[in-house]
């Protein structure tokens, strides 16, 4: 258990890089407690909020998408994810990505809980969704392909994660999330 905080070091600039189309990038001029200076520079989230669904059709099960992955070109298998719409709660855009790319719905969303990507240097952070009496639903997307659906047995994660290509963090960490509280109930 962590008893104290560290204090958190003051900003003295904040200075705006050039934008960019999905992250601008800012640049910090912070000072620590102990007096030390350093320039820090963290990627800015453009939007209003980001969910990844855990959608379980049933208790067992959990359906994941296989979509391509500009980052490390190739294609991943995760969770169902996307941006908000302005206005949009994190329940309402759970059930809308949800419907988009996986063609269901839900009559049951829960917040489980938020993730960030890399704290210390992205303010981003996606809110996990749990969703569960699911039916049949679609929405049109913005995927320029339709997503393979690929149901997969909530107790065999250890072998979902040894997969080449099922590396997304955020997508393990909701799908244990998810797991170990089915598991308290």
């Amino acid at each position: 258990m962590i008893d104290d905080e560290p204090k958190l070091p003051v900003i003295h600039r904040r200075e705006e890089r050039p934008e960019k189309s999905l992250f601008r990038v800012e640049a910090l001029d912070l000072e620590f407690s102990n007096g030390e200076r350093r320039t820090y520079e963290r990627l800015m989230s453009r939007g209003v909020g980001a969910v990844i669904i855990v959608a379980m059709p049933d208790a067992d099960t959990v359906l994941l998408v296989r979509e391509y992955a500009c980052g490390v070109h190739r294609y991943e298998v995760g969770l169902p994810k996307g941006r908000l719409e302005p206005g949009e709660s994190h329940v309402e855009g759970a059930n809308r990505e949800l419907q988009e790319e996986v063609g269901y719905a839900s009559r049951d969303l829960e917040v489980l809980g938020q993730l960030t990507l890399a704290p210390g240097y992205m303010t981003h952070a996606t809110q996990v969704v749990l969703a569960r009496d699911l039916y049949p639903s679609r929405l049109p997307g913005d995927e320029p392909e339709e997503l393979e659906v690929i149901p997969w047995p909530i107790a065999n994660l250890a072998e979902l994660i040894q997969r080449e290509d099922c590396t997304e963090g955020r997508s393990i960490a909701a799908l244990y999330m998810a797991r170990d509280l089915k598991d308290k109930t």
